[in-house]
């Protein structure tokens, strides 16, 4: 029996995630598939990613099949499996989930053998072309403003994206697509447009458009998750002595806040729920920037000179 390294086969490392296995074999199908591919050997191709994706997708049978050995090369001759093999692992009567027995390899047919399947086929001469599958989804980049997730939005965007043909030829095109900006939504989540992405293979239906939302910088307030942020410039006296001032927040009003006396530069002041909307809302914080005044002007240099003379203050004392 010829010995059929299955990792090789897809390109992925025996540590693959199931979700890498997938990607990979849903890439290579389109790749060598008979209806479409150009490749030499496209269909024999075809069929040995079929199998080996079939036993890989599946952990009991991956389990398995990972415990023939490591020493086991794809193309070496004379593999037997272990003596116990049919005892510590029976697939006789759990069928094939998407191929036909003739598809596979003896070698498949020694270790993961069972009845047939009435489910979907892959190509063969036999049964033609009934494969399907779903097109791959496409990612792309928005940009929107804040004011759009604060209120929710329809906005137009006029997008370069990736696209495979049936040929399996990607090309550049340029789209133009109306996307509703929900209200609440952050930065980095994503808006899925349903089957806007990639065609499928067979009469699959297209993958979907994954738009992944950035905002773009705003001349006053900046976002972490669904906090908002300003930085209020705030005199020394004011800082010191404690004041009353208005800010204004994203909505377009003006909220009056109180600075604590002896506010240091950095302080953070919150208003709650004044961030963005949604189930958790976010919070809108002042942050204060303690401002001084220019020593160019007379009165400042004396006033500081002053200061410097009369009152005991080391802001460093601490560190000694």
């Amino acid at each position: 029996m010829e010995y059929k390294d299955y990792y090789t086969i897809l390109g992925i490392s025996k540590d693959a995630s199931q979700n890498e296995i997938k990607r990979s074999y849903r890439k290579l199908a389109r790749k060598y598939h008979p209806d479409v591919s150009k490749e030499p050997d496209a269909e024999k191709k075809f069929k040995e990613i079929g199998e080996a994706y079939e036993v890989l997708k599946d952990p009991e049978k991956r389990e398995a099949y990972d415990q023939l050995g490591s020493n086991w090369k794809a193309g070496q001759s004379g593999f037997q499996p272990p003596p116990d093999w049919e005892q510590q692992f029976d697939f006789g009567g759990g069928g094939y989930t998407q191929g036909n027995a003739q598809d596979y390899s003896s070698f498949f047919e020694d270790l993961f053998g069972g009845g047939r399947s009435t489910g979907r086929h892959y190509y063969n001469s036999t049964y033609g072309s009934s494969f399907q599958s779903k097109g791959e989804n496409i990612r792309a980049k928005v940009m929107i403003d804040l004011e759009d997730s604060l209120h929710g939005a329809s906005r137009s965007f006029t997008l370069q994206i990736p696209e495979v043909d049936n040929q399996g030829v990607i090309t550049n095109k340029q789209r133009t697509l109306k996307v509703k900006i929900p209200k609440g939504i952050k930065e980095g989540q994503t808006i899925r447009l349903s089957k806007q992405g990639n065609p499928g293979i067979g009469g699959g239906e297209r993958g979907d458009l994954l738009l992944e939302v950035s905002f773009n910088p705003h001349r006053l307030y900046t976002i972490d998750g669904k906090d908002i942020y300003l930085n209020v410039p705030v005199a020394p006296w004011e800082a010191t002595l404690g004041t009353k001032i208005n800010v204004p927040i994203p909505t377009g009003e003006k909220v009056g806040m109180k600075i604590p006396a002896d506010s240091q530069q950095g302080r953070k002041l919150r208003l709650k729920g004044k961030g963005l909307p949604g189930k958790d809302t976010g919070d809108f914080y002042v942050v204060l920037q303690v401002m001084l005044p220019p020593s160019s002007d007379p009165k400042v240099k004396k006033f500081n000179e002053q200061m410097r003379d009369e009152i005991d203050f080391n802001p460093r004392s601490y560190m000694f």
